[in-house]
């Protein structure tokens, strides 16, 4: 395990100075289990948003799905308001290959039309796979293909870089 040196508030914080210019449009804010949901708690309370936090679990989504099976660990998705004609920012972790967004979006499209969608990641590292793209980025991070990120939270958010099989 490597600790990055990372000031994950300070991250924070800034991922919230950018989120600031979508809050006049109401938001809903939607994280993706588990990570992303961690980091939309904390960047919700930031920017004071008055629609409860949504969150996905886009484990019937995923384009493996067939592959791997069921994450043991399923949890219901919750979209405690509609997302139809809503200005959606949507939370996670890690942006990796972009599959998980990809998922996530589907799933968000499977309960209405939004007017836009805003993708948030706390973290940004290559080997993207799919084009996607995100508009608010806490950090950027280059890791050998073996390497992971893994986030641990739900209160005080800390991270690691674990070795694949690790």
């Amino acid at each position: 395990m490597t600790r990055p040196d990372v000031d994950l508030d300070a991250t924070l914080g800034h991922m919230a100075e950018g989120l600031r210019a979508f809050s006049v449009h109401k938001p809903v804010m939607i994280g993706i289990h588990t990570g992303g949901v961690w980091v939309a708690e904390h960047l919700h309370k930031l920017l004071g948003i008055e629609e409860p936090l949504g969150s996905l679990d886009i484990s019937f989504y995923r384009d493996d799905f067939t592959r791997v099976g069921v994450n043991p660990q399923v949890k219901a998705s919750n979209l405690p308001v509609s997302v139809d004609g809503r200005h959606v920012i949507l939370v996670d972790d890690v942006l990796h290959t972009g599959r998980t967004i990809r998922a996530a979006l589907n799933e968000i499209f499977d309960y209405g039309r939004p007017a836009s969608v805003t993708l948030a990641v706390l973290i940004e590292r290559d080997g993207r796979e799919l084009p996607i793209e995100a508009q608010i980025v806490g950090t950027k991070m280059k890791l050998a293909k073996k390497q992971h990120v893994k986030l641990f939270g739900p209160g005080k958010l800390s991270l690691d870089i674990l070795e694949a099989g690790a």
